[in-house]
C-alpha cells in the first residue's frame, strides 16, 4: 500500500505543500530529509518516527 506526507497536514509557519507519496520507506526517508533541509529539523530516529505516525494511506481516483 502506497502511503503519502503532506506538509500541510504537519505544523509549520512556512506553509509547505509538498506532498510525497511511495512506498512507506520512501516516503519516511524523503520526508525526514525534506524536513531537515527545508525546515531546520534535524534528520533523527524519532524524527522519522513521527513522520511514520502522520503517513496516510494513498486514494488514487480512477480515471
Amino acid at each position: 500500500m502506497r502511503k503519502v506526507a503532506d506538509c500541510r497536514d504537519m505544523p509549520s509557519e512556512s506553509g509547505c505543500t509538498l506532498t510525497i507519496s511511495g512506498e512507506e520507506d520512501e516516503v519516511v526517508r524523503a520526508a525526514a530529509e525534506h524536513a531537515a533541509s527545508v525546515h531546520g529539523h534535524a534528520d533523527t530516529p524519532e524524527l522519522r518516527e513521527e513522520i511514520r505516525g502522520w503517513l496516510k494511506e494513498e486514494h488514487l481516483s480512477a480515471h
